[in-house]
Order: structure tokens, then C-alpha cells, then sequence
């Protein structure tokens, strides 16, 4: 049986359109529509789709950055409606990470690295300096950079060894998950694969687990244990990452693997299905009636158009699509 770490179960993100003085709500952005996911102990899980599908809306709900409009998240089994404020410090805020996208915005530039590096443990625990220091120098060799390091400023350093540093600060309180917001697409192809690979390193040496937001398919396939695509606040395709990629269910998610094929060397995309999508995704304050997707899809019927398919299992995915409907 799976060791579950993290569970999202339901869980729904509307934000209010308020119009007016008096600001009378008008209507509701559907972010997040009723997603459920689990993240097992030591697995990466990746969150995939286009701009506006839900996959940030979703993380910060994790980090507890947003409060959910219904659902409930489970963290070793518990539901973080019942922890009290001093636990969701100390059993969940402290055991949660985050590494943002961007390694320039993220961190202060006035501040040196050492001190960088070191603000989760000043405001979260009461080791001495001594103490500090002594981490400090340990997680700086944990990323690959050296102890000395720690005296200078963040722009002193590459954009990969920024990204270093921040993975370094997220792994000071030896967490249990850490988010990672599109981790390497703000850097050089050429440091891309260092990143993802300190990245596996340290979740095998510590038991790590990882959820990924991302967009990048070659990044998604090569960190994750489970994939699920999003599509307008919902999970439309949800399984075991080689499975979901060597034979995808979805006509999104065949769309989206088609669209990373041009990315590819000309031998490995050769035979490929070609799937360019029509218009833009619609807008999630009003979303379309029937599968979410129907207004864009190749294949859809006028079933598709008027009832919502669930998501469902078939074989080791799950699918939300009326075309394997017995």
C-alpha cells in the first residue's frame, strides 16, 4: 500500500468578481474545481498544464498561501482543519517548503547568502550561532557550493548556483515536501539538467517528496513518479508518469505531448501525431457547460457539449473524457 504523505481531497479555489460602491459579488473565477490528488513519501508528484489550468492556484493552497473554498488537505493522515495554529507551525509549515521560479526575485539581494540560508532556522528553531553556522555550511555543500560561499551577496552567483542556494534554504528545517514552482525554467538549458539532477540526488538521500508545477513535458517526464494534467481548474488525466506518457488517454494531454515534440530532435519525433489545438483556453469565470475541454477538442461530440465527464480510472490512469464511456 502507498505511503501517502500529502493528500488533496476536493479541494476547490473560487475567487469572488465583485462589481459596484458596494461591491455586490457578480460572478466567480472556478480556479481550483474540486481537485484531488495524493503525494506519496519520497515521489514527486508534477501538476501540468497551460497558463490558467490551476496548477499555481493549487500549490499555494498546499503552502497554505490560499485558504481553500471547500475540501480538505491531509497531511501523515490528518486533516489540516483540525491542526491548531501552533501545530500548523510547527508539524506543517516548518515539514512544507517552497523553491520559487524565479532565482532572482526570490531572495534578498542586501542579504548575504549565509544569512539567506539561515532565516528558517532563526525564526523557526533556537540553535545557537554556532549552530547555525554549522548548518549553514552543511547545506551549502549539500547543493554543491562551497562553505565560503556564504559571505557573499546573491548577485555574486550564476542564475543556476541562485537556484542552488534557494534549494538549500528550502531544505534547512529538513522538511518532508517541498513545492518546486517551475524549478528550472528560468534558467540556461545548458544548467537545466544539473538542477533537476541535484534535485533527485537529494530526494533519494533524504526522502523527499516533491510536488512539481510545471509546463515543460521533458522536465515533468524526467522528475516525476505521478503526473496530473489540469485543464480550466480540473484534473482531466491523472497516473503513473511513463504509463501517462507512453500512451496518453486525454486528447489534451495527446495535445500537449504533441506540442513537446517539436522540441525534439527530428529522429525521436519522426511518426509522431501532430495535435496544434484551436483558440485559447476559456475563461474560468465562466467556464463551458458539459467537458471543459469540448471547445478546443478534435474529437468532440455533442455529448461532450452538454454533460461533464468524471474523472475515472482505466487501466493505471485516470480520465476525464466521455470517449471511454462502456
Amino acid at each position: 500500500m502507498a505511503d501517502i504523505l500529502l493528500e488533496g481531497r476536493n479541494l476547490t479555489k473560487h475567487y469572488p468578481v465583485t462589481k459596484g460602491l458596494l461591491q455586490h459579488t457578480v460572478g466567480w473565477v472556478r480556479a481550483v474545481d474540486g481537485v484531488s490528488f495524493a503525494v506519496e513519501r519520497g515521489k514527486t508528484l508534477s501538476l501540468v498544464g497551460e497558463s490558467g489550468a490551476g496548477k499555481t492556484t493549487t500549490a499555494k493552497a498546499v503552502l497554505l498561501l490560499e485558504k481553500p473554498t471547500s475540501g480538505s488537505i491531509l497531511f501523515n493522515g490528518k486533516d489540516l482543519n483540525e491542526f491548531s495554529p501552533s501545530q500548523l507551525k510547527t508539524e506543517y509549515r516548518a515539514r512544507v517548503q517552497a523553491v520559487q521560479q524565479n532565482p532572482w526575485s526570490s531572495m534578498n539581494p542586501r542579504m548575504r547568502v549565509r544569512d539567506i540560508v539561515a532565516e528558517p532556522l532563526v525564526v523557526n528553531t533556537k540553535q545557537s550561532r554556532k549552530e547555525t553556522r554549522a548548518r549553514v555550511s552543511e547545506l551549502l555543500e549539500q547543493v554543491g557550493l562551497r562553505p565560503d560561499h556564504g559571505g557573499l551577496y546573491p548577485h555574486e552567483f550564476s542564475g543556476g548556483q541562485r537556484q542552488r542556494i534557494a534549494v538549500a534554504r528550502a531544505l534547512a528545517l529538513n522538511p518532508s515536501l517541498v513545492v518546486l514552482d517551475e524549478p528550472v525554467s528560468a534558467l540556461d538549458v545548458s544548467i537545466r539538467a544539473q538542477i533537476m539532477n541535484l534535485l533527485k540526488d537529494l530526494q533519494a538521500q533524504h526522502n523527499l517528496s516533491y510536488m512539481v508545477i510545471a509546463h515543460n513535458l521533458a522536465t515533468v517526464r524526467y522528475m516525476s513518479h505521478t503526473v496530473a494534467i489540469m485543464y480550466l481548474g480540473q484534473i482531466v488525466e491523472y497516473g503513473e508518469a511513463e504509463p501517462l506518457f507512453e500512451k496518453p488517454l486525454h486528447p489534451y494531454t495527446r495535445a500537449l505531448i504533441s506540442a513537446s515534440l517539436l522540441t525534439l530532435p527530428e529522429d525521436e519525433a519522426e511518426g509522431a501525431q501532430q495535435i496544434v489545438l484551436s483558440g485559447e483556453m476559456p475563461s474560468p469565470l465562466n467556464p463551458p457547460p458539459g467537458c471543459r475541454f469540448h471547445t478546443r477538442c478534435t474529437e468532440s461530440s455533442s455529448t461532450c457539449a452538454e454533460v461533464a465527464p468524471e474523472l475515472r480510472p482505466l487501466g493505471k490512469q485516470m480520465v476525464r473524457c466521455h470517449h471511454y464511456d462502456d
